[in-house]
Formats: structure tokens, sequence, C-alpha cells
């Protein structure tokens, strides 16, 4: 197989696509609002809902999906020392988040320039309504072909059931399909066993060996993707 040839590229969200910063800003946001509103210290309210999170998602067995709708409930009430019903939280954390979410723009630039080209789909362990809105926001809802969440399958990666799900939408073979992940054992790992070729873009994917055999590739900008599918620079043009 030429390597440079790919019929469908998987993306993962978070780190490749949603800039990581830009979420721990939102939440920080999220609890600034959450402590002005109920007169909480706003480090210890933090302190607070990290904590929550953290245990909420330890606490899954094994590659079962847990709702991040939900820890984020726990964590509310736990800092405020009592339940707090849906309805008065949840907009109130879409739009702190919606105001600081950043998106990594050399990943939406190489999205648009592939429309088309290839299929593209989403393959990420997050929830559906805000995966749906995270792609809504970034405007790359139209160049996508679809979207895998572990909602949806039920499971998280690395577990199989994640790439199978996403390579029956794409009906393309393995082989001829490339994830983009930044996690070492989710992305990596888990789509080699899948039969998928992969390319690192930073995080713990980035720190393996370089003989690594479930790295295949290993690129600095999502850019690089459009030369891996064999895009020549001529035939695009960058955003603006």
């Amino acid at each position: 197989m030429d390597e440079s040839q790919y019929d469908a590229v998987f993306w993962d969200i978070g780190g490749v696509l949603l800039d990581l910063g830009s979420v721990r800003a939102g939440h920080r946001a999220f609890v600034g609002a959450l402590a002005d509103e109920y007169d909480l210290d706003e480090e210890q309210a933090l302190d607070t809902w990290r904590d929550e999170l953290g245990t909420h998602f330890r606490e899954r067995d094994g590659n079962v999906f847990r709702s991040a709708r939900a820890g984020y409930e726990r964590a509310v009430a736990a800092m405020v020392n009592h339940e707090v019903a849906e309805d008065d939280w949840l907009l109130a954390f879409e739009r702190a988040t919606r105001e600081q979410l950043e998106p990594v723009s050399e990943t939406v630039e190489t999205i648009r320039a592939l429309d088309g080209r290839v299929h593209q789909g989403i393959v990420s362990d997050i929830d559906t309504w805000e995966a749906e809105r995270l792609l809504a926001q970034f405007d790359v809802v139209a160049h996508l072909d679809a979207v895998t969440t572990s909602e949806e399958v039920g499971h998280t990666k690395p577990d199989r059931a994640m790439f199978a799900t996403a390579l029956e939408k794409a009906d393309v073979e393995p082989a001829r399909t490339l994830m983009v992940g930044d996690r070492y054992e989710n992305d990596m790992v888990g789509a080699s066993r899948a039969g998928i070729h992969t390319a690192a873009f930073g995080g713990s994917a980035a720190d393996a060996e370089p003989d690594d055999p479930v790295v295949d590739h290993r690129i600095d900008d999502p850019r690089d993707v459009l030369a891996l599918v064999g895009v020549e620079a001529e035939e695009w043009q960058p955003d603006g």
C-alpha cells in the first residue's frame, strides 16, 4: 500500500480538534460564575470540581462509557452541598464554556481542506451532546461525514467497538484509514489493534518510542495530514 494514500481520516476531539487549555479555562469560568452565585471560595470550589470529576471517571468500569454530564452534575452538587436541577446549571455551563473553548485552528483548516477528498469521521470519548455543540461551534459539521462518540457506542477507546462502529459508517477498509489522536493507549494502541494506521499529534501519543509499531506517523501540525492522504500543497488554499 502507498502509505501516502488513505480513503478515510478519523479525528479525535480533545487535544486534536479542541484545545485542552481552553477546556480548563471554560471549566474555571463556569466554576467562577457558580462561586459568585452561591458565595463560594472560587479556588476551593475549583478544587472540589476537579476532585469530583476525577473520581467520577476513575470509578468507571474499565472502558464502559460514563457520562461527563453526570460528572458535571455531581461536581456542582459537591460544590454547593446540595443537588441542583440540571436546568439551573447546564445553560450556565454551556454559556461559560462556549466563551472560552477554542479549536486547534490547524485541525479545522485541515478538515475543511479535506472535505470531499476522503471520508472524515470523529472518533471521540465524549458525550454526544457535547460533541455536537463543539463541532457546531467550530463550524466543521458540514465538512464531516460521521461522528462516533463513546456515549453512542457505550464504551471508550481503546475498545474495539469504537473503531468498528466508525469503520462501519465509513465503509472503508481499516488499512486505508488513518486515526489522528493525542493519546497513546486510547488512540494509537486502540486504532492499531483494529488495523487502522495512526498519526500521533501531541499528548502521550507523541511520547512513544521512535520505533513503536503502533505509531505509523508523527505530526507536529495537523496540516501534515494533507500530505499523508496525498493532497499536494498547490491543491488547497488555507483559510483567509
